[in-house]
């Protein structure tokens, strides 16, 4: 894959029978080192001007997003581990707990597909139930269409 890549998050959370979902796309840059994939892009909260950085360490057991800027973190998901992490935002600050029942991992030539699933707890409260599907494409080979 190359470095420049399309990054494509879709995210969904069940709570308590209520659904939603959120998807980005954005520009970033990839790269493997000691047999880990590395994804870097930023995000821009909506209402606050100071981006967030994301650095995404990608295996096929584990998952990092360590975040800085408006929002820092650093989130850890590991099938069948509980991992905690304190989540600071302008808003304030919460503790996450992470409760991951899958992750899966398809590596193409120019591309990536990951999904997790997990429970997510804030300030030790269970929240939702959560997944995250993420794409990665070189940017050359990337399909995008907008839908009306």
């Amino acid at each position: 894959m190359t470095k420049d890549v399309i990054v494509r998050i879709s995210g969904f959370q069940d709570m308590e029978g209520e659904q939603d979902g959120v998807e980005v796309i954005t520009a970033g840059s990839y790269y493997m080192k000691n047999g880990r994939h590395y994804i870097v892009y930023e995000e821009l909260m909506d209402g606050f001007g100071e981006k967030t950085r994301n650095v995404v360490k990608v295996s096929p057991d584990k998952l990092d997003i360590i975040k800085s800027g408006a929002v820092r973190a650093h989130l850890v998901f590991e099938t069948d581990k509980k991992a905690v992490s304190h989540y600071a935002t302008p808003m304030g600050e919460m503790v996450v707990g992470m409760s991951t029942n899958r992750i899966n991992l398809e590596e193409q030539e120019d591309s990536l597909r990951l999904l997790v699933d997990y429970s997510l707890e804030i300030n030790y409260d269970h929240v939702s139930d959560c997944s995250i599907t993420m794409d990665v494409c070189s940017r050359a080979s990337a399909n995008l269409e907008l839908q009306a």
